[in-house]
């Protein structure tokens, strides 16, 4: 009876004010995802940049969001989310219009700007994943998350193709109007919807009452085996992730003797891959237990290392990527959802901003230790290695959480 519940209510999701949350983070990430080819066509062919600079410009995104997010969580749980979302929308509009600006001169200026836009984003995100929470149901908060993921994957794949054309026809400012038009409108979209969170007892604004709401948020993650276990799960796959990505076009060149045009077709896969998960999981899995669902996908995760690791067939490396990316839509969705079913409401916005920062501080250390890694063991042996570590972590979660029953949503 499960499944049969659950296929209208993929539907009805876009019948209700989900809608209009949904629509506006299609735009807004397809904004930011031209913005991001703008700044890396800018550095590397208008700066003649080399790749130290463009990884200080990831990093310099990545690295305030893991600082910031925690503590901004503590305020997101206190203010009014809707006004919070639309003033970073906003906010986060005129700092990527600046990037178009004439003071915008070197790589210094852009990833000043990119660590400001990377702290107002440290707010929106906890904030949306506390009004996802009050515009679902919780039965259907499995397939709002897989929908908000297909959004934003389906746009990976098709966004480099648009701000190409952006590029060649005007340049890379027009990436960056783009993307400044799409957080207006986002705001725009964020300001119809009825988002009445009750804020309850009234509580003090010292900062030992705030270093005390950090610290009962972050006791609420570790002292939860189930939302322990999943982040660090997610932590595994996002670290994975961002070591793989940018050695994949080392391993497309070198183990598999192709060219960027190859390396572009293994690239997309993992974000096709991620798309076929995220459509079929809420009809695979809805009696499994969430916890269940990230083990399969840290197993799916090692099986696709291991055959990229394995093998140097072009075929078979375009499969070992639809791979990775399939059974990463098998660790994000159910923790994203299993964060937001089993956390005090009140906790929401600590508990969300914690998983950001955990997701950033992944990426940044994949970003700053795969190329050392990969240099003194061999990419196709780290990779191998790697499906090693997630295949132990897997068995390990499974004996940890065997026999754990899940904790009633805590919807209150």
């Amino acid at each position: 009876m499960a499944t049969a519940i659950q296929e209208p209510s993929l539907k009805s999701l876009m019948k209700t004010p989900f809608r209009r949350l949904w629509f506006a983070q299609l735009v807004s990430v397809f904004g930011d995802f031209l913005a991001l080819f703008g700044v890396i066509s800018l550095i590397t062919f208008r700066m003649h940049g080399n790749p130290v600079q463009i990884t200080t410009v990831m990093l310099a995104f990545m690295l305030p969001m893991a600082i910031v997010s925690p503590p901004a969580g503590v305020f997101v749980d206190r203010w009014n989310v809707k006004r919070l979302m639309i003033a970073s929308d906003l906010i986060r509009a005129l700092l990527v219009l600046a990037l178009a600006m004439p003071f915008v001169t070197n790589v210094f200026h852009i990833s000043l700007i990119f660590a400001a836009l990377s702290a107002v984003s440290s707010f929106f995100a906890p904030a949306q994943s506390v009004a996802l929470r009050q515009l679902v149901a919780p039965q259907q908060l499995m397939a709002a998350n897989a929908m908000m993921s297909q959004a934003m994957y389906a746009v990976r794949i098709l966004s480099p193709a648009a701000a190409a054309a952006l590029v060649s026809w005007m340049s890379e400012k027009a990436c960056f109007y783009a993307d400044s038009v799409s957080f207006a409108f986002s705001a725009c979209m964020l300001a119809t919807l009825a988002l009445n969170r009750p804020l309850g007892e009234k509580k003090e604004h010292s900062l030992r009452a705030l270093t005390s709401d950090f610290l009962a948020g972050n006791k609420f993650i570790f002292t939860h085996s189930g939302l322990a276990f999943v982040f660090i799960a997610m932590a595994a796959s996002m670290l994975v992730m961002s070591a793989f990505t940018p050695l994949i076009s080392i391993y497309v060149r070198d183990s598999l003797l192709a060219g960027p045009a190859f390396y572009g077709i293994v690239s997309s896969m993992i974000g096709v891959g991620l798309i076929a998960g995220t459509l079929l999981l809420t009809r695979w899995t809805s009696n499994l237990p969430r916890q269940n669902i990230v083990l399969f996908g840290l197993l799916g995760l090692g099986v696709g290392a291991a055959l990229l690791g394995s093998f140097s067939f072009k075929w078979m490396a375009a499969v070992s990527t639809f791979t990775i990316g399939f059974a990463i839509a098998f660790v994000i969705v159910p923790a994203q959802t299993m964060t937001q079913q089993e956390t005090p409401r009140d906790m929401v916005g600590r508990v969300s901003s914690s998983f950001m920062s955990l997701i950033a501080l992944s990426q940044a250390m994949g970003m700053l230790f795969s190329g050392y890694l990969a240099s003194l063991r061999g990419l196709r042996p780290l990779f191998v290695a790697c499906a090693g570590v997630l295949a132990l972590m897997s068995g390990v979660g499974y004996l940890v959480l065997r026999g754990r029953t899940p904790d009633a949503p805590a919807m209150a």
